[in-house]
């Protein structure tokens, strides 16, 4: 019946929920379905895998510690939905964070968990290949952390190098990480609420936490806070200002600019 389902429609039209409602959202996580419903997308043209890689992380004494897994789960489901043809792979936490002898950037705050850049490296590399074998013609990872950034797309440059004339790609999707410090701090600067924003833990990333997931935030102990500082995690800005609606903005830029970005490597690979 599934299979069914997933052939009647295409991606313009949007898939059937696997509830069978129109109304409700598809299912587009891959650790969600059973491996029939995944091979019976796949022949249904479902060649786009987002692998949302997140990091278990201090955010400061008032957002939790998985931050950025719950966010990029979040996220890539709404740019999958908006897609279509397009599944989301689990969420990778486990990600550089630091030294842990001596204990450096991160992993200085309890519950920070940190992996090796070559454990991470190698993580990726397996992911990829595990798709491609499978199917997928276009494996897009989407980082929600900065600290990893440059390490993701320089381990994506060679995942392509190795895949080279097999028609499958990988892609380091940075318009979704680079649209916050871009396009929504200045957004929010314009709002007058410059002297907010910093690096991490700040009014921007409080407010992007509030949109998605309001229960990873200390909302009630944050707005009775003094200033929280580095020694407190909280690099630049003041977080104590942040709502719901700011972080909205910024969740649209992400989700639209990678849509965007993704859409354009489907069409030309």
């Amino acid at each position: 019946m599934f299979r069914s389902r997933f052939c009647a429609v295409t991606a313009a039209a949007g898939l059937l929920a696997l509830t069978g409602t129109a109304e409700a959202a598809p299912q587009v996580e891959l650790q969600r379905l059973t491996w029939t419903e995944i091979r019976d997308a796949l022949n249904a043209g479902y060649t786009t895998i987002i692998v949302p890689v997140g990091g278990t992380e201090q955010s400061g004494p008032y957002i939790a510690v998985g931050k950025h897994n719950v966010r990029a789960q979040a996220l890539a489901d709404r740019i999958a939905h908006q897609l279509g043809n397009t599944l989301v792979a689990p969420v990778i936490a486990y990600v550089p964070e630091g030294s842990t002898s001596p204990r450096t950037s991160h992993m200085r705050f309890p519950g920070t968990i940190s992996v090796t850049p070559a454990v991470f490296d190698g993580l990726l590399k397996s992911a990829a290949e595990s798709f491609r074998v499978q199917g997928f013609r276009l494996v897009a990872f989407i980082g929600d952390h900065g600290g990893y950034r440059a390490e993701m797309c320089k381990t994506v440059a060679q995942i392509n190098q190795s895949w080279s004339g097999t028609g499958a790609h990988a892609a380091c999707i940075n318009s979704y990480y680079t649209v916050i410090a871009g396009a929504y701090d200045d957004a929010l600067r314009q709002k007058g609420l410059g002297a907010a924003v910093g690096t991490h833990a700040d009014l921007s990333d409080t407010s992007l936490m509030l949109a998605v997931d309001p229960s990873m935030v200390r909302s009630g102990a944050l707005r009775n806070a003094p200033k929280p500082t580095t020694v407190d995690g909280v690099y630049g800005g003041d977080p104590r200002g942040a709502t719901e609606a700011l972080g909205e903005i910024g969740v649209d830029m992400q989700v639209n600019a990678a849509v965007t970005e993704i859409r354009a490597l489907q069409q030309h690979p």
